[in-house]
């Protein structure tokens, strides 16, 4: 019996579904975090009577014929890309991205990878890394007696030195924007690289046209709406229970079939 395969298949795609949920309610609290839906899309027909065919030698067609599917499959994950909630944080180094763009991050590999999360910090050198260590690029460096560390809206970086009246340029943060961001490769550690889907990074100063606007002492939150989760972990549990109850009653009507025989 085909249902036996088809359920099965039912069941494994909702399996995922629910990864796909935990992983989303676990990353609730992970800066920078965009959550994930899966897609699905029907497998291959079996075709008992095409469509259209001729059902008489008069020309008469055959209006609706017999298809019978083979169940589903997994297409893609899909990145939701939605701003999240900007949370103050009241921290000089905290840069959240209002729109699109990513800050772009040396790794210890020498490539380059992007992210959304703006928790930053100073290494022993007082250049500006990620919560690992990481440089962003391009390079920052803060003196050793900076007073304060300013960040405006365009990305330009300042601080405040002893003696001095104006405050010191140090440099510009630049944002890395990608024709398609859904198609970036997720490398954990709220890094993302690039692919041939997400085609090349385009680099520009925040403000610019196609870019953000960087706001200081805020961090942007994750996107997962946990009402929403929620709702959709329901509905995924009741679809493998369907499923399961298909197989069920699948293999009730063969064992009629075999008393039957018998």
């Amino acid at each position: 019996m085909r249902s036996l395969n088809i359920a099965a298949t039912g069941m494994s795609a909702q399996q995922l579904n629910v990864d796909v949920i935990s992983n989303n309610i676990a990353n609730m609290a992970t800066t920078g975090f965009k959550r994930a839906r899966p897609e699905f899309q029907d497998l291959l027909y079996q075709s008992q009577r095409q469509t259209g065919s001729a059902s008489s030698e008069s020309g008469t067609l055959v209006p609706a014929g017999v298809d019978i599917g083979l169940g589903v499959k997994t297409a893609a994950v899909y990145r939701v890309l939605e701003q999240g909630p900007l949370v103050g944080t009241e921290n000089d180094l905290d840069l959240a991205i209002q729109g699109r763009g990513y800050l772009t991050v040396e790794l210890p590999t020498g490539e380059q990878a992007y992210t959304r999360s703006g928790n930053l910090q100073l290494s022993p050198e007082g250049q500006i890394v990620t919560a690992d260590g990481y440089p962003v690029s391009p390079g920052i460096t803060v003196p050793a007696n900076a007073l304060e560390v300013t960040v405006n809206a365009e990305g330009g970086v300042s601080a405040r030195i002893p003696g001095q009246v104006e405050p010191q340029a140090l440099g510009q943060v630049e944002l890395a924007s990608f024709a398609n961001e859904v198609g970036l490769k997720p490398l954990g550690n709220n890094l993302f690289g690039e692919t041939a889907a997400s085609g090349p990074a385009s680099i520009g100063t925040p403000g610019s046209e196609g870019f953000g606007t960087m706001l200081q002492g805020y961090l942007e939150n994750s996107n997962v709406n946990p009402v929403s989760e929620i709702t959709s972990l329901i509905t995924a549990q009741r679809a493998y229970e369907l499923n399961s109850r298909v197989i069920t009653a699948s293999d009730t009507m063969m064992g009629t079939v075999t008393q039957l025989r018998g």
